[in-house]
C-alpha cells in the first residue's frame, strides 16, 4: 500500500525520531548520499532542485549511508557540518542508514520492493563498477551513493533513477514535474 511509505520510522540527522507523516501530499526524492563519492557534487543538483520546486510540493530526502566502499565514514554532526559548508544543504538530512544487505532499513526495503530496477539508467556506470569487481547481488539492489526514488503525492514510488543520472537531467526534471502536476 502506498500510504504505508509514511509510516516508516525514521531520524533526522539532529537526532529526533519521526516518519515521513509530514510529508504526505507531496512529491519525494529520496536519495541515499556521501560525502567521500565521485558523484558528492551532485548535492549541489539535489539543493537546486530543491530551491526550484519546493514552493510547488517538492522535497529531496537525504540519507546517508555507509554501504559502498566506506564513502560515508562521518558521525551525523560530521555529515550535517561538510554538508552545510561545502553544498549549503537545506533539503531535509536524515541520521546515517544502510540502504543494502542484511541490516538494509526498512524504508530502503519498501523503495526497493516497490521500483524494482531502475526506470532512468544508461547502465554505464553499473558496466564500470563492474571492472572494479563491484557486483549487485540481486538486480533490485541499490547499486550506488545517489541513487533516487520518485515518490507521488499518494506515497506510490513512480520512479527509480540509476546514481549517475544527475539531479539536472532532463528526464529527471520531467518526471518531477509530472508528479507536481498530478
Amino acid at each position: 500500500m502506498a500510504d504505508d511509505i509514511y509510516k516508516i520510522p525514521v531520524r533526522t540527522i539532529d537526532g529526533t525520531d519521526t516518519n515521513l507523516g509530514e510529508y504526505k501530499g507531496k512529491v519525494l526524492l529520496v536519495v541515499n548520499v556521501a560525502s567521500k563519492c565521485g558523484l558528492t557534487p551532485q548535492y549541489t543538483g539535489l539543493q537546486k532542485l530543491y530551491s526550484d520546486y519546493r514552493t510547488k510540493g517538492f522535497e529531496v530526502l537525504g540519507f546517508p549511508a555507509n554501504d559502498f566502499m566506506a564513502q560515508e565514514p562521518g558521525s551525523e554532526s560530521e555529515i550535517k557540518d561538510f554538508c552545510d559548508a561545502n553544498y549549503n544543504v537545506e533539503f531535509p538530512l536524515f541520521s546515517k542508514i544502510s540502504v543494502k544487505g542484511d541490516d538494509q532499513h526498512e524504508l530502503y526495503k519498501h523503495l526497493t520492493a516497490a521500483k524494482s530496477e531502475t526506470n532512468v539508467n544508461d547502465g554505464a556506470m553499473e558496466e564500470n563498477l563492474k571492472g572494479y569487481g563491484h557486483n549487485r547481488s540481486t538486480p533490485d539492489e541499490i547499486l550506488w551513493n545517489f541513487e533516487k526514488f520518485l515518490v507521488g503525492k499518494d506515497g506510490e514510488v513512480t520512479a527509480r533513477f540509476a546514481p549517475d543520472v544527475a539531479p539536472d537531467d532532463r528526464r529527471l526534471i520531467e518526471k518531477v514535474e509530472a508528479e507536481l502536476a498530478k
